[in-house]
């Protein structure tokens, strides 16, 4: 395998992982609908995600209390809940230790 597609497959299995935390952080923001998240992960990533994983993961964020959605339209428009900024500020808090953690598990060698 070329390290260009590892790469793409690598980014696109981080992006899957952590969509949830990646659409929350730009609910903090401003407000996004089903096609907006998708839109967003496509224009800053450059991968098309499927309308049925990302509106399942919508669904389970309105479930677990983390977003709110209201119909504004035609379509559903989701914020983030008070559970939702309390749980982003601390996901956001912890970003350096993310990062290290990430950073020695690429730091790992072989024995």
């Amino acid at each position: 395998m070329n390290p260009s597609s590892l790469t793409e497959k690598l980014q696109k299995r981080i992006i899957q992982n952590f969509m949830d935390i990646l659409i929350l952080t730009e609910m903090k923001k401003d407000s996004l609908s089903g096609y907006d998240a998708i839109a967003l992960i496509h224009k800053k990533f450059g991968i098309l995600m499927s309308s049925g994983t990302v509106y399942s993961l919508l669904y389970s964020l309105e479930r677990d209390g983390w977003i709110k959605g209201v119909w504004n339209q035609r379509k559903r428009v989701y914020t983030l809940s008070e559970k939702g900024e309390q749980n982003i500020r601390v996901i956001i808090q912890a970003n350096q230790e993310i990062q290290n953690l990430i950073r020695n598990i690429t730091l790992l060698k072989a024995t």
